[in-house]
């Protein structure tokens, strides 16, 4: 039927037609199906039981358990539980009629109480009776709206029993459920209900009552009358006021109904229910991208390349940070944009503030969490593979779990908040809420989720955004923090519990040769005359300084511990360095040799065993950062980005050195030319499709660019051809005149 009226004809029709008027229906029983009525069996012998051969015959009686403390007054009670009737059935009246008696149903109750289940067609009504006559089912004419219903009306039996205590009932209910037929079917074997009268006495009713609440999914106290728990109530009241006053005595429960509503049209937003899920999976899959590229810029050492050419952290984060949240801001409006151009209601029914504050929010949380995560992960490929098992992960346990533990009415609210801490299951949550309003509005043609929907106390959108913006208050200082003493994020592990800088005064010292022993053997570590005479220069140096010298180091040593059992390896001895400005200094030597290490430990990469070096008077083991802005460094392995240009390369890093206007393009011209890659457009080609030799060369030329007054080269001349090095020693020759420049190689220049 698509008419709506006081008389529906189908459960689907009563949710969209207006009620201005709810119907009364009569205050009946939930009763267990005849098939599952409890019967005592082989395996479960309960007292005063019959067999499980009513089961068959569909004669079963509907059992209830009953203790107290005064058993004789239980049982006096128990036993008025189920008037009998002493005149015939009149349905001309019917709530009335009903009222002093106990009508039952099988069927579940409905979702709300517009339409009794037990008066639709199919079902039947069971007078409970403390005996049934064989000859009782009929059916009757029911005036219970303009059409009259064709009511099918039969007898089933009440039979109170006494338990000698609540455990036990509690016991035999429990276990009556789940109890499986010998025969096989797997049916339950279930009670009616269950009475405790605890201290009941003359003066005062007292009493404990159980129910089943599985005929209905909405198990809290709210929904008590949709699982038929006022007729229990009525009963065992009526049954006190004719203990206390006599047979004559009534306490009547004609009716019940609903509240009044109006008329809906029968929508299905799938967006609404499909999106907690599928939206949290959109919003999440910028997660991955941010994460890859910050451990894409560590793996490469891209960070710490422009940390050494002066790019300090402060800058570097908040450029960073910004750029990505620009760029989910971006994500974000055109999510919502496109989500309400085509209509989809959970954009559209929910206040457009809400969904930007909880959007604005998350993605400002979600960028801190990347932050953090890449401080623990050194692998664009495993970070990658995190990323989306967090994505999926989040949203398929959101789905899974956490949605039955917010519907589950039972279930602690403090724990969820708990769960609610991990970003994926707050993500989760907030959408959840904006599916339920959105849903509910548009099924009801009200308006979403507002502000003032967050008072209510089932809608968890407060809690989630305060959770959101105090975990992101603590989760970005925490990322920048670790960020800053781990070794991940390159450069010398800071002291965990001291960030200011730290002054340590160097204390005079002496050298001596040293000795070991090994097996039968004595060892003794000599030094050539040039070195001693080197480390004397040093030693005079340290008491008396001298501003014409831009490096010295002293005794600075590297020692790699063994692991797995393999002895350490000692890859700096004890080096000892004065080096003037305007001077070149080559280091040659094979593979292994330690001038990669000494170069690592000159540049910050890595920390020295033992010894020092200064550069310009500041120590390489605290005074990194102001190093830094007099550096440059062409490391042993090219580390530049594969999408930008040679150009965009000498462009960036000359900003970093303070260039700008006309002076920055003149210097990135030179460099180029410098280094042969200004012809023929090289320069504006993408780095990724340089040669080797090309690359190198343009790693040279980004080492100089700036004047600095340092310059560390790695093995520069690795992979040019024998012209190509004629011109980078050109180009070194010239570059020494302002500068100390130290460079490696295995080769003689």
């Amino acid at each position: 039927r698509t008419e709506c009226g006081v008389q529906y004809s189908t459960q689907d029709q009563v949710a969209t037609c207006p009620i201005p008027s709810p119907p009364r229906w009569p205050a009946v029983l939930q009763l267990p199906p005849a098939e599952s009525r409890a019967v005592g069996t082989a395996s479960q012998p309960l007292d005063g039981l019959p067999g499980p051969a009513c089961w068959d015959t569909r004669s079963c009686p509907a059992a209830f358990l009953v203790t107290g403390g005064n058993r004789s007054l239980a049982q006096s009670l128990s036993g008025q539980l189920f008037p009998a009737l002493t005149s015939p059935l009149n349905f001309s009246d019917y709530l009335h009629t009903l009222s002093k008696i106990v009508p039952g149903s099988e069927a579940p109750a409905s979702f709300r109480q517009f339409l009794e289940p037990s008066f639709t067609p199919g079902n039947t009504l069971y007078i409970v009776q403390p005996r049934c006559r064989s000859n009782f089912s009929q059916t009757v004419s029911v005036n219970a709206g303009p059409k009259p219903l064709k009511l099918n009306v039969d007898c089933i039996q009440g039979l109170s029993l006494w338990r000698e205590s609540a455990s036990v009932i509690n016991d035999e209910l429990f276990k009556g459920y789940r109890q499986q037929r010998e025969s096989g079917g797997g049916k339950a074997n279930e009670f009616a209900a269950g009475y405790d009268f605890l201290s009941t006495n003359t003066d005062s009713l007292d009493i404990s009552i159980w129910f089943n609440s599985t005929y209905n999914n909405n198990t809290g106290v709210f929904e008590m009358a949709l699982l038929r728990v006022p007729r229990l109530v009525n009963m065992v009241s009526d049954a006190y006021i004719k203990f206390l006053r006599g047979s004559g005595a009534e306490m009547l429960l004609e009716y019940v109904k609903d509240m009044p509503k109006v008329g809906s049209e029968l929508k299905l937003d799938l967006s609404s229910l499909l999106g907690a899920l599928f939206f949290t999976w959109i919003i999440e899959l910028l997660f991955p991208v941010i994460l890859t590229y910050l451990v894409y810029e560590k793996q490469q050492k891209l960070k710490i390349m422009m940390k050494m050419h002066g790019l300090k952290a402060g800058p570097y984060w908040m450029i960073t940070y910004t750029y990505f949240f620009a760029l989910s801001a971006l994500y974000m409006i055109l999510f919502v944009t496109f989500g309400s151009l085509i209509g989809l209601g959970f954009f559209t029914t929910n206040d457009y503030s809400i969904q930007i504050v909880f959007y604005f929010i998350y993605i400002n949380l979600q960028i801190a969490l990347a932050f953090f995560a890449a401080s623990f992960l050194y692998s664009v490929k495993i970070a990658t593979v995190v990323g989306y098992i967090y994505v999926f992960g989040s949203g398929l346990l959101g789905a899974f779990l956490l949605r039955f533990f917010i519907q589950d009415n039972s279930f602690p609210n403090g724990w969820i908040v708990v769960m609610e801490i991990i970003p994926g299951f707050s993500l989760y949550r907030g959408l959840y809420e904006l599916g339920q309003y959105a849903f509910t509005g548009t099924a009801m043609g009200t308006d979403g989720m507002t502000w003032s929907s967050l008072s209510d106390p089932v809608n968890g959108m407060r809690t989630v955004l305060i959770i959101m913006v105090v975990e992101w208050a603590i989760l970005l200082p925490l990322a920048f923090y670790l960020d800053q003493v781990s070794l991940l994020g390159g450069g010398l592990r800071k002291r965990l519990l001291i960030l200011l800088k730290c002054f340590k005064k160097r204390a005079a010292s002496f050298r001596m040769y040293s000795f070991g022993r090994l097996g039968s053997k004595v060892i003794v570590e000599m030094e050539n005359p040039d070195a001693t005479q080197e480390r004397e220069a040093v030693e005079q140096l340290l008491l008396e300084p001298n501003a014409n010298y831009a490096i010295i180091c002293d005794n600075l040593k590297k020692v790699y511990h063994g692991r797995d059992g393999n002895p350490d390896k000692l890859a700096v001895r004890g080096l000892s360095l004065a080096l003037p400005k305007g001077q070149c200094f080559g280091m040659l030597g094979p593979n292994g040799a330690g001038k990669t290490s000494f170069i690592s430990m000159m540049i910050g990469l890595v920390p020295p065993t033992s010894g020092t070096a200064y550069v310009h008077g500041m120590d390489i083991r605290t005074d990194m950062n102001e190093i830094y802005t007099y550096m440059g460094v062409c490391p042993q392995h090219d580390l530049l980005w594969e999408t930008l240009t040679g150009k965009e390369h000498l462009l960036f890093y000359g900003r970093l050195k303070n260039l700008k206007g006309a002076e920055l393009l003149k210097a990135t011209d030179d460099s180029l030319k410098s280094v042969n890659l200004f012809r023929g457009g090289v320069g504006d080609k993408q780095v990724g499709k340089y040669s080797g030799g090309m690359k190198r060369r343009l790693s040279v030329a980004i080492s100089l660019i700036g004047d600095p007054k340092v310059v560390f080269m790695d093995e520069p001349s690795t992979g040019l051809d024998p012209a190509s090095r004629n011109s980078l020693w050109s180009v070194v020759k010239e570059a020494k005149k302002n500068r100390a420049i130290i460079l490696t190689s295995i080769l003689f220049p």
